[in-house]
């Protein structure tokens, strides 16, 4: 695409299946990179990444040629096949089957950047429930209770 140029920000939530707390903070250190990695072979940029023991939140810069879904199913997948096949005592690891993808404008990238960083910080007067339903307000996207959270 030769005259094609866009900016593409989307700031993904990934829940672990039940909210299991299956990514401490070693694995954590190691998954993040790898994010960062599976971005990049598919003309992805991740931005920034960080989270907690049952949820990591994703800044990635998408191409044109990319959907917000096939992106999140190309992370989701090589990070849960990573982590199998790397950590034996993380056989349970699963991804919930959802996610949560929120478009940013430019400008809003030094302050998702802080966000996405201080995510354990946060998480200690703030759940990931509330968090999660005030991003879904403040964009506007009716939900349903059962299906957010099974």
């Amino acid at each position: 695409m030769p005259h094609t140029y866009t900016s593409c920000l989307i700031h993904y939530v990934f829940s672990t299946k039940g909210r299991c707390k299956s990514i401490p903070s070693d694995l954590r250190a190691r998954l993040y990179p790898y994010f960062g990695g599976i971005a990049r072979e598919h003309g992805m940029k991740a931005i920034a990444v960080g989270g907690t023991d049952d949820h990591l939140h994703v800044l990635m810069s998408l191409p044109a040629t990319m959907s917000v879904s096939k992106a999140a199913q190309l992370i989701k997948g090589g990070s849960s096949k990573w982590v199998h096949d790397t950590f034996a005592a993380q056989a349970a690891f699963t991804w919930q089957e959802g996610y949560g993808a929120f478009s940013i404008g430019v400008t809003g990238i030094p302050e998702t950047v802080r966000y996405i960083e201080r995510q354990v910080e946060h998480h200690r007067t703030h759940s990931f429930e509330d968090e999660y339903r005030e991003f879904l307000n403040r964009h506007g996207i009716q939900y349903d209770e059962a299906h957010v959270w099974g």
